[in-house]
């Protein structure tokens, strides 16, 4: 279960299902029935489904039930509750273009084997309004052959995300592959959401062949490793002219270099600038900054990177990672700055905040890099699977013991990734 889904702590199973039996005027905020919707992905189980199954067949215009029942449709997919199927695929035939989409993903999600709502997916496709990159993700998911003919056409559709979807189905579908390689330019679009789409794709078509490029490209590192995990052959240590580990530690290190950056600069931008680009949602642009900010004096931006962390940074999930990766890229800091980036390093590597997962590794090698003597008083537990479950951090203190000239301290873990770096100490 996803680490944002219980997001609503005081809210009981009971009083969910109770708000969902009241008639709008009785709601005490017009949110009450999304909220309601959203809360019984806790609660599993035929009662919480009826319940939402029931809200999909509420009639209303009111906009509040209808957003209640876009999540009602997505809750009911993660609940893997087929009997909404019916309901659900009803919904397909909705004005709410939102709940069609819902619809279709959700349908997907629960393998949905009804020849007719395949039919109703097919038809979809014709209507331009739809969200007809989801609506082939669920075909192809549901592996239903006959929609090839209909998804053909749109392997070349104006929309990247599209016509991504469309290829990756056609390698799904029918293992015709040859439009793949077309998908590799994606990876460097101008739109980072199209990047991200690019990467889904080459996923849901098990493009290995492609993987090289996927690692390249410049999106957030949470993609690259879905698409590492998803596609790497299980139990291979050398992959399409790649080593596992070294793909992974190129990962973790995330150097700018390592990727193919859609965006350049004419002329250096100055430092107020380029730290405020870590503040964007563009990554190409965050890794070109910090290409940028690279070899400057840690002294003259210490005042700026300390205002900004306070202010904004330290919790903004973006601009927090790339000021962990640029503390480890200075050098010359200050003895002052060097205590406060101390302690910043160590409550990023040891956050529970779901959305700074990515700056735990990231904090573990850079505490390696600037301040070893620390790291060392800690690196036993953060190699430890017990006390440090995430696998990325456990992998990063394997890489900051390599790096400082250690051995590992525990030889056994039960990530596959995890164990390879560790037998890569005796190679």
């Amino acid at each position: 279960m996803s680490r944002f889904n219980n997001i609503h702590l005081g809210l009981s199973h009971e009083e969910a299902l109770r708000i969902l039996t009241l008639p709008e005027a009785e709601l005490d905020a017009a949110s009450d029935y999304y909220m309601a919707a959203s809360h019984l992905i806790n609660f599993p189980g035929e009662t919480s489904e009826a319940a939402l199954i029931a809200l999909l067949k509420k009639p209303s215009d009111e906009q509040s039930t209808r957003l209640a029942q876009r999540k009602a449709v997505e809750v009911l997919g993660h609940l893997k509750a087929e009997q909404a199927i019916p309901v659900i695929g009803d919904c397909l035939n909705s004005d709410d273009i939102y709940l069609v989409e819902n619809s279709a993903w959700a349908l997907q999600q629960l393998n949905c084997q009804d020849q007719a709502l395949h039919q109703r997916l097919i038809a979809l496709l014709q209507d331009e309004t739809q969200n007809r990159r989801v609506v082939i993700q669920s075909l192809a998911g549901l592996g239903v052959k006959e929609a090839a003919a209909s998804i053909r056409p749109l392997i070349e559709d104006p929309q990247p995300g599209v016509r991504g979807a469309a290829r990756a189905a056609m390698a799904q579908l029918i293992d015709e592959r040859v439009h793949l390689e077309a998908i590799e330019d994606h990876l460097v679009l101008p739109n980072q959401m199209d990047r991200q789409a690019a990467i889904q794709d080459l996923i849901d078509a098990h493009s290995l062949e492609l993987l090289p490029s996927v690692l390249k490209a410049p999106v957030s590192p949470a993609f690259r490793s879905r698409a590492l995990k998803a596609l790497w052959p299980e139990g291979a240590k050398e992959c399409m002219g790649l080593s596992l580990t070294t793909a992974i530690d190129t990962l973790l290190q995330d150097e700018p270099e390592d990727l193919v950056l859609v965006h350049r600069y004419d002329q250096a931008p100055d430092q107020t600038f380029l730290i405020q680009e870590f503040f964007g949602t563009d990554f190409s642009r965050c890794y070109l900054a910090l290409q940028t900010l690279k070899g400057q004096s840690a002294k003259t931006l210490w005042p700026l990177i300390q205002q900004r962390w306070e202010e904004e940074a330290h919790n903004d999930y973006g601009a927090h990672y790339f000021f962990i990766h640029l503390f480890r890229e200075l050098v010359d800091w200050p003895e002052a700055a060097l205590s406060v980036i101390e302690l910043w390093l160590l409550d990023a590597a040891d956050t529970l905040r779901p959305q700074f997962m990515k700056s735990k590794p990231a904090a573990i090698l850079t505490l390696a890099t600037v301040l070893p003597e620390r790291y060392h008083e800690e690196l036993g537990r953060w190699s430890d699977p017990e006390r440090t479950p995430f696998w990325e951090s456990r992998y990063a203190a394997l890489m900051a013991m390599d790096q400082l000239g250690l051995q590992p301290i525990h030889r056994n873990d039960p990530n596959p990734f995890v164990t390879a770096r560790i037998e890569s100490f005796n190679d």
